[in-house]
């Protein structure tokens, strides 16, 4: 029914704009996790990008030893080498990303199990819908938030090429976005965003999926109700299979973004995402898709944790039904 104007403005926000407000909710829970996870997300991609099989070939990296540090050894170098603050290098586009990624996945996916899908009659959400929705709603999410993603990417690596003696690519974030675009365009904005979609999607198949379908399993079929308890064990299950089903897409993805290019933008290295993965596999080995898969976990439950418990405590805060 039609609510009359009068009454609509005497409305709380998060009734009269709804899914502004949940974007704007999951965009704060975001970026809190973000910042909070943000040197494990620095540490995992310094550690996929090592030992690429195909720089060696190219001579990008001819002659150079692979350091195949663990995690805390390689967040300890970059302490020791680069300096603290260096930890949180590509924080601010990180936090962008999110923001868009994070507002938009979540919106997205509220709208397809409320709408487009529709819960069964007892207010349960069959699981294959929530695996549509999971992996729609993700890459919906990714497309969006794909340059920012990338400029995330080239960033972390700019102290690496400090240390190598390379001239360093960027000013700031500003910088990079208009260095990239003058280089390739528009299109080059969404360099590596097929395997970042992808990625997305499977990861949010892991995350939605896994956290909407558990924490509701939850709280149909035991005596917990919904609170932080709740929360923590759901978001901690969707953190370990968003790893699980992610990291290849990831490493993929990361190898993707940080390759040279020509002036075209097309990659020197990979023609391709399966080019790159198949490279991968021949060159390193089929578990080299899954390096960093410890800091991708590392930083995936705890971001996972941080971002729902402070989403679902901020939607209460805000009288926003929980998710």
């Amino acid at each position: 029914y039609m609510v009359p104007a009068e009454d609509e403005k005497s409305l709380p926000l998060p009734e009269r704009w709804p899914r502004a407000s949940k974007f704007a909710l999951s965009a704060c829970a975001a970026a809190v996790a973000e910042l909070v996870t943000f040197p494990l997300d620095l540490t995992k991609t310094r550690l996929q990008v090592q030992g690429e099989a195909a720089a060696r070939g190219s001579g990008a990296a001819a002659g150079q030893a692979v350091p195949y540090r663990g995690m805390l050894r390689t967040a300890a170098g970059v302490v020791q080498e680069e300096g603290l603050l260096k930890l949180w290098q590509g924080a601010t586009p990180a936090v962008y990303r999110h923001i868009v990624y994070s507002g938009v996945r979540m919106v997205a996916y509220e709208h397809l199990r409320d709408s487009v899908l529709g819960r069964a009659e007892d207010e349960s959400f069959p699981f294959w819908k929530a695996v549509v929705g999971g992996m729609s709603a993700g890459a919906i999410g990714q497309f969006f938030a794909s340059p920012t993603d990338l400029v995330k990417v080239q960033m972390q690596m700019e102290g690496k090429r400090k240390l190598e003696g390379k001239p360093l690519r960027f000013r700031g974030v500003h910088h990079a976005f208009m260095k990239i675009l003058s280089e390739g365009g528009i299109r080059g904005l969404w360099a590596g965003w097929v395997p970042n979609v992808q990625r997305a999607a499977l990861v949010n198949m892991g995350d939605l999926t896994t956290y909407d379908s558990v924490k509701h399993f939850l709280l149909l079929n035991t005596p917990l109700t919904d609170n932080s308890l709740t929360h923590s064990v759901a978001s901690g299950c969707s953190g370990l299979v968003a790893a699980v089903l992610g990291t290849p897409a990831d490493v993929v993805k990361t190898r993707i973004m940080n390759q040279p290019r020509d002036k075209q933008g097309r990659g020197l290295l990979y023609k391709s995402s399966v080019d790159c993965l198949i490279q991968t596999v021949q060159g390193e080995g089929f578990m080299s898709l899954y390096k960093g898969f410890i800091p991708t976990w590392m930083r995936m439950a705890p971001w996972s944790l941080v971002f729902w418990l402070t989403y679902e405590q901020i939607r209460r805060i805000c009288g926003v039904s929980s998710f």
